[in-house]
């Protein structure tokens, strides 16, 4: 213990200097540096750990500074952590470049203002101790409160980062997933006590040596012990790499619709207990092609072999006006096909949030009333024999809250059907798949993701890649799935952890504000 302790003092004392060194700066450039560090932390390059430090320079700024100062400097801090981890809104191929460009202009702004009522109310918060205390609270609060409404957005959780480390992970099957973003906040502020009070690490070594000790062994415990019943389910999952700008070309769609009857084909020949499609997967609106739709049927009476398919679907309403689903259908060998219709729907891409007092707008060719779609309202499940599992189309699945309630309706099993394909091979498509890890592990349930043009692939329960297909590859693969029992206390008591945040925040915050 000595040893460690003398150890200890002389690298803090270097990594003190140095960045004591690097604090000295702008507030600004602070920002911006936070902003950077905390960003590459949401891309596929290996670089998660940055978020363990990098708000410790925007921390640096709300400490010293007021209130109105932190509000810009968050501000700042947003915008380029925003442009950073979410870029990829900017390379959507299916509008135009300058819908495009909007399209992340909105989006960082918006999502930026989180991040500068951070600052703000950080710096009404009155005593040095409830500085310390409220900020995770305060964060967790804000992520919590970003999820709801029509532009809903859960992309920017800090959870997303973890991913890659799956003991640190398995707590979220409890507490969800708003626990991990409290522990970055608390190891950030942490590390920067550390730097500014000398005695503060060593204070309490040994807490801060514990709780990391505990957590892991928790996680590898939770791991090696979740019990698997004895019994399996095959599934094929279809993965086209079609590119999604070509699909519904008319030149092109006889021979799109026979390029996806021949992967079918194939996927047939492995033998599966069930054979899943990738959203939208023909360019058709398939229950009202009686031609396709009765050729799919056959094939699945034929081999036996029930088929999920994402489709568009047209319908009418009781005025006569024509609306579209976003949905999957679900053929079963010799019975009426089902149904699900996508629930939480792409803000501005699927469906309409321009209010009517800005349709002139719409004379501007902006592009901005572009979404057709009606949200589905019934969180239907399938059946394969006596296993029932659910669907997620693509946008859901980034939602812990439909994942949480199709297990508690009885799903064994979840699908994914995805098309990332607007996206090539931006941080997007893993950051997508990313939330599919997440899920897996709230709920303990195991998790088939299709993507048209991936990322495909297989997760246990435990958040662990039993298979993962890369971006623009043409697969067709089979996997034996073994199910357990899913549901935990996340999936049934769901944000409880982040509701008591907010509670514990509205004491530590806002009443310390009306004091002033």
């Amino acid at each position: 213990m000595r040893e460690l302790h003398q150890f200890c003092c002389n690298n803090l004392l270097i990594i003190q200097r140095i960045l004591m060194i690097l604090l000295n700066r702008s507030t600004w450039q602070l920002a911006v540096i936070s902003g950077i560090l905390v960003g590459l932390s949401y891309l596929h390059m290996r670089l998660n750990f940055f978020v363990y430090f990098g708000f410790i320079p925007i921390l640096h700024c709300w400490i010293l500074n007021d209130k109105w100062d932190n509000l810009k400097s968050g501000y700042i801090f947003g915008i380029t952590y925003n442009i950073i981890s979410n870029y990829w809104i900017g390379t959507n191929s299916g509008a135009e470049f300058y819908v495009v460009i909007l399209s992340l202009i909105f989006a960082v702004l918006y999502l930026s203002i989180f991040w500068g009522i951070a600052g703000f109310v950080y710096g009404k918060i009155k005593t040095d101790y409830n500085n310390f205390i409220a900020l995770p609270f305060l964060i967790v609060t804000l992520e919590w409160i970003r999820s709801f409404g029509p532009l809903g957005f859960p992309w920017g959780n800090l959870a997303l980062t973890q991913v890659d480390y799956l003991l640190l992970l398995q707590l979220i099957d409890f507490t969800g997933p708003y626990f991990l973003s409290f522990i970055i906040i608390i190891i950030n502020l942490v590390v920067y006590k550390s730097l500014v009070k000398k005695d503060f690490f060593l204070k309490n070594l040994k807490i801060i040596v514990l709780l990391p000790i505990i957590i892991i062994a928790f996680g590898y415990i939770r791991i090696k012990t979740l019990k698997y019943l004895n019994h399996n389910i095959n599934i094929a999952v279809i993965q086209p790499n079609i590119d999604p700008n070509e699909k519904w070309d008319y030149n092109t769609r006889k021979l799109t619709i026979s390029f996806m009857d021949s992967l079918y084909n194939k996927a047939i020949s492995l033998n599966p207990d069930i054979i899943l499609f990738p959203e939208t997967a023909l360019p058709t609106y398939l229950r009202i092609n009686n031609n396709i739709r009765n050729n799919i049927q056959q094939k699945v009476n034929q081999s036996g072999i029930p088929a999920l398919i994402g489709t568009i679907d047209r319908d009418f309403d009781s005025l006569g006006n024509k609306i579209y689903y976003n949905s999957a259908i679900y053929f079963s060998p010799n019975e009426q096909f089902a149904m699900y219709n996508k629930i939480h729907l792409v803000p501005f891409a699927e469906y309409d949030l321009v209010p009517n007092f800005l349709s002139p707008l719409e004379k501007l060719n902006l592009n901005i009333n572009r979404g057709i779609f009606k949200k589905g309202d019934n969180f239907t499940l399938f059946k394969w024999e006596n296993i029932n599992f659910a669907d997620l189309i693509c946008y859901e699945s980034s939602f812990p809250r439909y994942a949480r309630e199709f297990v508690k309706k009885g799903a064994n099993i979840l699908m994914i059907q995805a098309n990332d394909g607007w996206l090539g091979k931006s941080a997007g498509p893993y950051q997508h798949f990313a939330h599919a890890r997440l899920r897996a592990i709230e709920n303990r349930i195991p998790i088939v993701r299709c993507g048209n043009t991936g990322i495909s692939g297989v997760i246990l329960p435990t958040g662990e890649i039993k298979i993962q297909i890369p971006i623009d590859e043409e697969v067709v693969f089979k996997e034996k799935i073994s199910l357990n029992n899913s549901g935990t206390f996340y999936t049934y008591y769901g944000d409880v952890f982040a509701a008591i945040s907010f509670v514990i925040f509205l004491f530590l915050g806002p009443v310390n504000c009306l004091k002033k």
